[in-house]
């Protein structure tokens, strides 16, 4: 969120588009399941409203790298969640989105694999 709705840094004088990437391990794209909780709305219902990354999607973001553990074994929908930020990141233009899927990990498992992704995006960012 902080990254894509430019509001949350902007109320402290800071332009979100100078964030380097996002790398969210796992993150959540639609509305964030304790939102969802507190309306009373079911975990098989995706949101995608102001508290919703996906609902701030724009071409001029900062580059993201999206990674999660594997669709069948990530927590509900975690995977689709970020495939289809991803598609819809390059839908709106922004073409600096990858998606990374790490097979056999769950939502607990996924972090030490993700690491590796995260510090070689840091290298290739920093050429």
């Amino acid at each position: 969120m902080i990254g894509l709705d430019k509001k949350w840094l902007g109320n402290y004088g800071v332009d979100a588009n100078t964030i380097a990437m996002l790398i969210p391990f796992s993150g959540h794209t639609i509305t964030h399941m304790t939102v969802r909780k507190e309306r009373g709305i079911p975990d098989t219902r995706p949101v995608v409203d102001e508290f919703a990354p996906l609902y701030h999607v724009r071409p001029d973001a900062p580059p993201q790298v999206l990674i999660t553990g594997d669709r069948e074994l990530e927590m509900l929908g975690r995977y689709e969640e970020n495939a289809y930020m991803m598609r819809m990141m390059k839908v709106a233009g922004h073409q600096r989105t990858k998606l990374y899927e790490l097979d056999g990990f769950d939502h607990g498992g996924m972090a030490s694999p993700a690491y590796e992704i995260l510090l070689n995006e840091i290298k290739i960012l920093s050429k």
